[in-house]
Order: structure tokens, then sequence, then C-alpha cells
């Protein structure tokens, strides 16, 4: 069981997350889907079989840590929005697709599997957002060589609706059943796919001014051969 917080009214939220989902290459346009394709291209990692396509990884993988372990330094976070079902509605946050880089290059699916997906505690209701959720913003962090720079950053335009994002999943509505979690695509990376010291991923809601965050730092274990 993970305990989040509602960002508006300071509730505590306990949930057990049963199955979680990454939805990888979910660009809403597919120039967008291209440009990720190509990015991944270069560090080696083979185009998908179709568009949007759902992974699953084990549950427990899922952490608000603030500190997370990872082998080697060919790792890298990308910041997505979190949808999570509970008894009483989905609830929106921000979080990370950590992925092994050398793994993905010969599976994309477990490359997803030997990584930690760090997210944020606070949490919005979906209701709340849904909509104005074109007008979302997301953006990341990274700090390299002890610098924090300009990760990523764009509208969550670039990306499915939520509606139609669960529709191509399978569901009837923009709704996930308690338990269930999903991280919900990614944008391009200015400069190119690289590892960092620490991870710091912004959602940010202009209509009501409201911001969820959270910054993570990546501990790299050695390789022993």
């Amino acid at each position: 069981m993970t305990q989040f917080q509602l960002a508006d009214t300071g509730e505590k939220l306990d949930i057990t997350v049963r199955e979680l989902i990454i939805a990888g290459w979910a660009g809403r346009e597919q120039a967008a889907i291209d440009e990720h394709i190509e990015e991944l291209k270069a560090i080696g990692v083979s185009p998908p079989s179709s568009t949007p396509l759902f992974y699953r990884v084990s549950a427990d993988l899922l952490t608000t840590a603030d500190n997370v372990q990872f082998l080697g330094n060919a790792s890298s976070g990308e910041v997505e929005v979190l949808l999570l079902g509970t008894d009483r509605g989905t609830v929106v946050g921000i979080g990370s697709d950590h992925t092994d880089r050398e793994a993905e290059a010969w599976s994309v699916a477990h490359s997803k599997q030997v990584c930690a997906k760090p997210v944020g505690y606070q949490l919005w209701w979906l209701a709340d957002v849904i909509d104005h959720w074109d007008e979302l913003e997301m953006a990341s962090f990274a700090t390299i060589d002890g610098e924090e720079v300009r990760y990523q950053e764009g509208g969550v335009t670039g990306l499915l609706h939520p509606e139609e994002l669960l529709r191509r999943f399978g569901l009837d509505q923009a709704q996930l059943a308690p338990g269930q979690a999903m991280l919900c695509g990614t944008l391009p990376v200015i400069g190119g796919v690289r590892s960092a010291q620490s991870f710091r991923m912004v959602l940010r809601d202009p209509v009501t001014e409201r911001t969820l965050e959270h910054t993570y730092h990546i501990q790299t274990l050695p390789v022993v051969k």
C-alpha cells in the first residue's frame, strides 16, 4: 500500500496498486510519435509494432521515494502523467517511466520492468481537470554533472487525451479500476536521451494555477561482470 495526498485538501489516500501499465508511443500526432521513434532509434531501439502499446510491469515498481537505485549509468527518466484508480474515482499525478536504455535496445518491455517508476506524492481528481485537460503543461529537469538543465517541456496536447487513451486500452470511460495505475506517455527530450544524478518532474494547471512536482535522486549501482 502506498500513501498519497490530495493536493487541494491535504486528505491522505492509501492506495494499493495491483496493476501498473506503461502507455508507450502515446503521441496524439503522428509527427510527434515519429520524433520519439527517431530519438530512440538513435540509441538502438527498434520501432514499435503499433501505437500506442500498453506494457505491463510489476505493480511494486511504483514508488514515491525520493532516492532510487538503478544498475549502471545507462538509465534515464521520462516525465509522464500518472492516472491512478481508487474506489472514489480516478486521480491524476506526475511520474517518471525511468528506463534502462541498454536493455531497451533489445527489449523495450524488459527495459521498463527493470527500473522503479518514481511518482509524486500529491494528486488531483481527474474530474477536476478533465474539462480543461488540454491546458495542462508538463516539464522535466535533469541534474547532469551537477547542473540542472531543462530536459523536456510541452503541453499534454502532444499526447493522447485520457478519454482516447483509455478507449484504446479497452475501457468505455475515462476511469481506471481501483488499484490500476497508468503512466500515459512522454514528450520529446531536449538535447537527446541521457542519464542524470536527479530528475525533477512538473505538471502545471494554468487554469487553476496549481502544480504537481516531484524530484528523485539517482544512486547508480556498480555493474559487476
